[in-house]
């Protein structure tokens, strides 16, 4: 593992190194490219410059005046090759009107005709640089007419300088290059090396194939939970999006396409940027995101004390809806059954009795009685609220409140058909659960000799009012001002202070208003209100 890793900090140092010495290669290709033409410029300038020297000296122009040719060669060259000589031209080569040559380094050419293209433009008169291609490279050549006294053009000069090749050129800065190519080195290793300790140390000492391992490792232990997480940065880019997430939201694409898309792209109306707004943590808060309810809690992320994103977490709210109607109604079923069976034997000893004391008109008016109270109940729930939960509920809640000596009236105009936006049959367990236990814990602790309940549902196109009323023992304004707190609760035993907490995170999501008005020892009144439109 230790060879592993030093041979990954090798590599990445070598890459490094690469990278930098190839940088330094493309700059020095540049540069040269920038100096040969440097070099031609200059050369194209002397040269010009030495032609036109030349093209004034008063014997040239005497000795090209004079018809001896012979005589006038002898004149001309040697002046013409110590000039060459001081400015350190290849050629000098001096014309007349017919391109006969006067001056060569070479003797043998003295005399003969110039076969060259490009002399045309120089015998009208004209000065001008080229450059000449050859078998043993590039010459920078410069044409300078000669002109006689009288104005008349008598010839024409050529100057020809070599243009160093690029082994020449390096060749003749070899010390400088020498000591830029170690300067370069040393500064690419160090750099390489400097550059290799930063990345160890923003990749927190891990080799990127232990960074890749991490990677992969996290994904799937995210896809393996049971819950959704969706995570985002402070510019609300995802970060984390995995497959439970997209199967409670209902979003079709793979969790890889959603990486690095705008949160707001996939989830229109999430609630998760207003974390890094908020900068705290938001607990078992419920949520209606892209048609589906989740029970969601939300978590800034910090490093170094810093917010740098925020991270989601969240359940199907149809699970935690499973276990808040254990824990206010549903489970109530079962001792309902219970209550009845008991009520059903009392009623059937009753009934026993009258028959064997021979009171047959009495049992026959006391059964007929009992099922005509229990058909009444039954037929209103059927006929008024329509839902067999609720009405199932309402049904259990009545057994158990005789069971307790209370009375549980339900307005006999109630209506209940429709549910509010965002809400369910599951939210309205919830409430009528929560609401008549807690009215049934008010009547335990009531003086008062008739105990009573009393629920309304008043139901129109625009308007849902629930009124749930006691008249238990009441509550105090210091009591009141923490009822819908998550937890809070006057009795000791464990695990109470949540309903009346989801209540209200219920009207908050249906939109609605809750109203509570209580005195001590004469009763208490909840009504909420819900509005259609």
């Amino acid at each position: 593992m230790k060879f592993q890793k030093l041979s990954m900090k090798g590599k990445i140092m070598s890459l490094t190194f690469f990278i930098l010495m190839l940088s330094f290669s493309i700059g020095g290709t540049f540069l040269l490219g920038f100096v040969m033409n440097e070099q031609k410029e200059k050369l194209a300038e002397q040269a010009l410059l030495v032609a036109k020297t030349v093209s004034q000296l008063p014997e040239l122009k005497s000795a090209i005046a004079n018809s001896d040719f012979s005589e006038a060669t002898k004149h001309i060259n040697p002046v013409v090759e110590e000039i060459r000589d001081i400015n350190g031209a290849q050629y000098i080569v001096v014309l007349d009107m017919q391109r006969r040559k006067y001056s060569h380094p070479n003797s043998e050419e003295i005399g003969t005709i110039s076969q060259s293209g490009d002399l045309n433009a120089a015998f009208s008169e004209h000065y001008y640089t080229s450059i000449a291609h050859g078998e043993h490279g590039d010459m920078v050549r410069a044409f300078v007419p000669i002109m006689n006294h009288d104005g008349r053009q008598i010839g024409v000069v050529i100057v020809g300088f070599s243009v160093l090749t690029v082994s020449e050129l390096l060749s003749s800065i070899q010390k400088e290059l020498i000591i830029t190519l170690v300067m370069s080195l040393l500064f690419s290793a160090w750099g390489a090396q400097t550059l290799g300790r930063h990345m160890k140390k923003q990749m927190f000492g891990l080799e990127p194939h232990e960074i890749a391992k991490m990677y992969v490792e996290r994904t799937e232990t995210f896809n393996a939970m049971h819950e959704g997480i969706i995570a985002i940065d402070k510019e609300f880019t995802i970060t984390i999006f995995n497959e439970k997430a997209c199967d409670i939201l209902g979003v079709a694409h793979r969790p890889s396409a959603l990486i690095g898309k705008k949160i707001f792209e996939v989830l229109p109306d999430t609630r998760l940027p207003e974390i890094l707004a908020l900068d705290r943590p938001l607990y078992n808060r419920e949520l209606y995101i892209n048609n589906h309810s989740i029970m969601s809690n939300r978590i800034p992320i910090q490093v170094n004390g810093e917010t740098v994103g925020a991270v989601a977490m969240f359940k199907d709210r149809t699970e935690v809806k499973k276990l808040a109607e254990e824990l206010t109604g549903v489970k109530a079923f079962v001792q309902a059954l219970r209550v009845q069976t008991h009520e059903h034997k009392n009623k059937l000893h009753t009934i026993a009795g009258l028959l064997q004391l021979g009171h047959y008109d009495q049992a026959l008016t006391y059964l007929t009685q009992v099922k005509e109270e229990h058909d009444e109940i039954t037929k209103f729930l059927n006929e008024r609220i329509k839902n067999e939960n609720i009405s199932g509920l309402l049904l259990s809640k009545i057994a158990h409140a005789k069971e307790h000596g209370i009375t549980l009236e339900i307005d006999r105009a109630s209506r209940l058909t429709t549910f509010p936006k965002n809400l369910d049959h599951h939210d309205f367990v919830i409430i009528f659960g929560n609401l008549i236990e807690n009215a049934f814990d008010a009547l335990k602790d009531s003086p008062m000799e008739e105990k009573v309940v009393h629920i309304s549902v008043d139901e129109d196109e625009d308007v849902l009012a629930i009124l749930v009323t006691d008249n238990g023992v009441g509550m105090s304004e210091a009591v009141k001002a923490h009822i819908f707190d998550n937890g809070y609760s006057t009795k000791e035993k464990k695990g109470r202070g949540i309903g009346l907490y989801l209540i209200k995170e219920i009207v908050q999501k249906g939109q609605g208003e809750i109203e509570v008005i209580s005195e001590p020892n004469k009763g208490t009144s909840f009504l909420l209100t819900f509005y259609h439109s």
